[in-house]
Parts: structure tokens; C-alpha cells; sequence
């Protein structure tokens, strides 16, 4: 099958390199410079299968859509892509464009799926979906859920999502090559959706208002992903950012005899 994939991140990454080994990938869509992450490896990757590369900004226009259109890509595979995918270059793909979304839809639609798991309790997972006119609302086709730690952070519940997400997708590639696969319709009404700027609700952490314990220690946590500066406070006028660190404590026992 003939592929165009639109990657990004390192999940995005190790899914174009599984994809090359069993599909003719003809193109691959990457960020512009400035957000594009694992630029190396992604293009090395392209380069190998012999795709051509493909700037997102073609994406936004007529003559892009064209050359796009002249790699005659049957189908689609956005994995960790941070654009919207218009219904020109959707419809140019005979069989869809599906996506690898990090969380088990219909919640956390959008943004930051692994900070929300955390913050809403919301359950936490991996999603292959089909990709209309909105954001994370179509088919499902396969997901798996992933377990929420009351000691993880934004950034180990990041990590577990990546390695169960590449897990499904190379699970469920064998159907969706000869398409068999089921295709299970969202409830829009339903489930959850965050955008990147809902963050900036949570992330200042007023001395003088009450939290519950719980609901404090999930922000902190949530919002622990370093490099990333996350929750902070501000003393004398300056941000001093906030992160967690778990540590189980020995029961003082050995395993020796």
C-alpha cells in the first residue's frame, strides 16, 4: 500500500520506521523547523524509504495539495502530527488517513492527554481512529487503555503511552492492510477535549487559595515533565517552577538468607 505519513516526536519516528518495512512510504509530512522534534531520524528514516519530504505548510496550499495529490498515496498515518488536516488532502486519499492518538478516546481529545488522565481521572490509553473534519472525533478503530499510577507524572505516563501506543499500531497493522478492521463511530457528546492553553488555568499555584491534598498533588505531578517548566508559584514577583519526585521508601528487608 502506498503510504504518505505525517510524523512528528519520537513515537512518530519509530512508527515510520515499522511502516517502511512493510509499506512503500511515498511521502512524509514534518513539522516546520521550529517544532519539529527528532528532525534527524525522522528525515533519515524518510530518506531510506525513499519518500519524498514534505513541509506541513504544503498542506495549506493549492500547490501543494497538487503535488501531493501526484504521490497517488492510498492512505494516510498521522502519528503525534500537530496540524490540522484539511478536507482537500483527506479527500485526495482513497482510504482515509488514520490516526495514533495517546489517549483512549473520546477523552482527552486534543492536547496534553497525559497531563488530563491525571488531572480529570479521566481513563488514560491509546487510540487508532480515522481522522474527519474535527479534532480526534472519528471511527475508532482499535485502542488499548493504559494504567494511571497514583506516583506518575506527566512525563512516565508520557513514556508508558508512547510504548503502548507503537505496541498497537504494530498490532493492528496486518488488518488494516487488508482491511480488516472495524470501524466504531464516537459519540461527539460524550468523553473530554482540551486545548494547549487550558493548562494556563492550572499551572499557577496561588499561595492563598485552598486545595485539596489530592487535587494539588495531581497538578504537581501532572505537570512534571522536565525540561518542560510546568506548575509554578510566584515569590517576590518571579515564576519558581514546581516539579515532584517519588521515591518508595525500602521495607528494610533482603532477599538474602
Amino acid at each position: 500500500m502506498r503510504l504518505i505519513c505525517l510524523v512528528n516526536n519520537y513515537l512518530g519516528w519509530q512508527s515510520l520506521e515499522y511502516l517502511r518495512e512493510h509499506e512503500q512510504i511515498v511521502g512524509v509530512v514534518v513539522h516546520s523547523p521550529e517544532r519539529i522534534k527528532f528532525q534527524a531520524e525522522i528525515l533519515a528514516a524518510a530518506r531510506s524509504a525513499g519518500a519524498q519530504i514534505i513541509p506541513a505548510r504544503d498542506l495549506r496550499d493549492s500547490e501543494g495539495l497538487e503535488r501531493i495529490a501526484r504521490l497517488n498515496a492510498e492512505m494516510g498515518v498521522s502519528v503525534m502530527f500537530g496540524y490540522l488536516l484539511k478536507p482537500d488532502f483527506l479527500r485526495s486519499l482513497p482510504k482515509g488517513c488514520i490516526n495514533l492518538h495517546p489517549a483512549y478516546l473520546p477523552y482527552n481529545r486534543g492536547t496534553y492527554p497525559n497531563v488530563w488522565s491525571i488531572i480529570d481521572g479521566t481513563p488514560a490509553g491509546v487510540t487508532l481512529h480515522y481522522i474527519d473534519e474535527d479534532i480526534d472525533t472519528g471511527d475508532i478503530i482499535r485502542q488499548t487503555k493504559v494504567p494511571v499510577l497514583s506516583t506518575d507524572t506527566g512525563e512516565t505516563l508520557y513514556r508508558k503511552l508512547e510504548a503502548a501506543g507503537l505496541k498497537l499500531l504494530r498490532e493492528s497493522w496486518p488488518d488494516i492492510q487488508v482491511g480488516r478492521i472495524e470501524r466504531t463511530p464516537q459519540l461527539r457528546e460524550s468523553g473530554t477535549s482540551h486545548k494547549a492553553s487550558d493548562t494556563a488555568r492550572i499551572d499557577e499555584i496561588r499561595l492563598a487559595d485552598n486545595y485539596r491534598a489530592e487535587d494539588l498533588l495531581n497538578i504537581l505531578r501532572a505537570r512534571t515533565f522536565p525540561p518542560h517548566k510546568g506548575a509554578f508559584l510566584r515569590i517576590a514577583g518571579r515564576k519558581v517552577h514546581i516539579r515532584v519526585q517519588f521515591e518508595e521508601e525500602s521495607d528494610g528487608t533482603s532477599n538474602t538468607e
